[in-house]
């Protein structure tokens, strides 16, 4: 039976190191991809009993020549593709949007949504040139690619971008059996997500606790869609922390 191949972007931290270790708990291979390769192999000390079927490549997702040698080192190691989780992205620094330097705006256009874009274009070509055709890319979208949260522009505007992306390449794909979905993440706990849990910022100027959910259950949902037949498709799927302010927010 043939093993399948999965590439994880920002694969060092958060939801990327969760997903990575349940991919490989599943019995994928993964490439972990991820600007710092240290924080990759940290991610490897959760899964040790599968280190034959995991792949570190150090890669910085905003350049176009690194994306491409990510793909072109999967192939040549394992031959083929069937997965993208396309996650490396950051929440830049809060800023109210008057005070939003062009530097932060542009870091945040440039990594969330430049950078998926390059990565699912080098995952698509992969899967559309291999045989057997096909495969599946899960964008990382956010409850932020629905609603705002105050002093978030460049992480809510690129984040509504992928919903763009992901329904792009889901009409495009459809020729060469390759499925895109988006999996929108509400308040799990990771270091990045941290501050929330102690006191986020509302639309009203308050400042409250919010609830959070284990990472755990985001992986879990993750795991779920890619390991669907080519031919079912997870288009959109929402999984959140079950009181946080989403319904309502505000």
């Amino acid at each position: 039976m043939r093993v399948s191949v999965a590439v994880v972007t920002g694969a060092g931290s958060g939801i990327g190191r969760a997903v990575t270790v349940a991919l490989l708990e599943k019995g994928y291979r993964v490439a972990l991809a991820g600007r710092r390769e240290q924080a990759l192999r940290e991610t490897l000390t959760e899964a040790p009993v599968a280190l034959d079927r995991a792949l570190v490549i150090a890669t910085d997702v905003t350049d176009a020549g690194a994306v491409r040698a990510l793909f072109e080192r999967v192939v040549a190691e394992w031959g083929r593709v069937d997965l993208l989780f396309n996650n490396a992205g950051v929440f830049g620094a809060p800023a109210a949007f008057e005070d939003v330097e062009l530097a932060q705006w542009q870091t945040s256009v440039d990594t969330n949504l430049t950078g998926s874009f390059l990565c699912a274009q080098e995952a698509f070509r992969a899967m559309k040139s291999q045989s057997p055709q096909g495969g599946r890319i899960i964008n990382n979208g956010s409850i932020s690619a629905h609603v705002p949260r105050p002093h978030a522009v460049g992480y809510t505007a690129t984040k509504h971008a992928i919903t763009g992306l992901t329904k792009s390449i889901s009409l495009e794909g459809r020729e060469y059996g390759i499925a895109c979905g988006q999996v929108d993440i509400g308040n799990a706990v990771t270091d990045l997500s941290a501050g929330i849990g102690r006191g986020a910022l509302q639309p009203d100027g308050s400042v409250r606790v919010e609830p959070m959910m284990d990472v755990r259950h985001a992986a879990d949902a993750v795991v779920y869609m890619a390991g669907l037949p080519l031919d079912a498709n997870v288009q959109f799927l929402t999984v959140m922390a079950t009181n946080m302010p989403y319904i309502g927010r505000g």
